[in-house]
């Protein structure tokens, strides 16, 4: 399954000629941080910056569907996510399982005054997250891993990366 974000919903969701200045998230670099005893953990001051100029003052987390963590995003992402689906049949199975595991899963959770959220327990178990998480950046999305799990397979991507050496094409 693909999903294409066409211009017509980058200019709708403001990333078109008309706001080429709007800042876009990008989630860049790894971050190591604890949960506290109330379950609340810091997202990472860039991360938080990375969303500053969004409307929703926040991130969206989801269970992954390819790997054991947790993935985040801008509200405005999910926003784009939810566009490409409206260009998928009505009565496609493939956007009803996509449905049910992006967006009857999403969770938009608000940072508190220090910059902290609350990972819902469900999404800390699928990522088998206790005491300890590590925040992975992805460009537009980022990570959150239990940090032992992101080790092996960050190991595993550089394995594959170092058989495959990918051509990334810059436009």
């Amino acid at each position: 399954m693909t999903c294409y974000i066409s211009d017509e919903v980058k200019e709708r969701n403001g990333a078109g000629a008309q706001n080429k200045d709007r800042k876009m998230s990008l989630f860049l670099s790894s971050y190591e941080n604890r949960l506290d005893t109330k379950g609340r953990i810091s997202v990472p001051a860039s991360f938080r910056a990375s969303v500053s100029s969004e409307k929703f003052p926040g991130v969206v987390l989801y269970r992954s569907f390819t790997h054991n963590c947790i993935e985040g995003l801008s509200m405005s992402r999910m926003e784009q996510l939810a566009s490409a689906t409206d260009k998928m049949g009505v009565f496609d199975s493939e956007l009803d399982d996509l449905s049910a595991m992006l967006f009857a899963d999403a969770r938009p959770l608000t940072f508190d005054v220090t910059g902290r959220i609350v990972i819902p327990e469900d999404l800390l178990k699928h990522a088998g997250i206790k005491d300890k998480a590590i925040f992975v950046g992805r460009g537009n999305s980022f990570q959150i891993w239990n940090p032992d799990a992101f080790k092996e397979a960050q190991q595993k991507s550089l394995n594959n990366l170092r058989s495959a050496r990918p051509n990334l094409t810059i436009i």
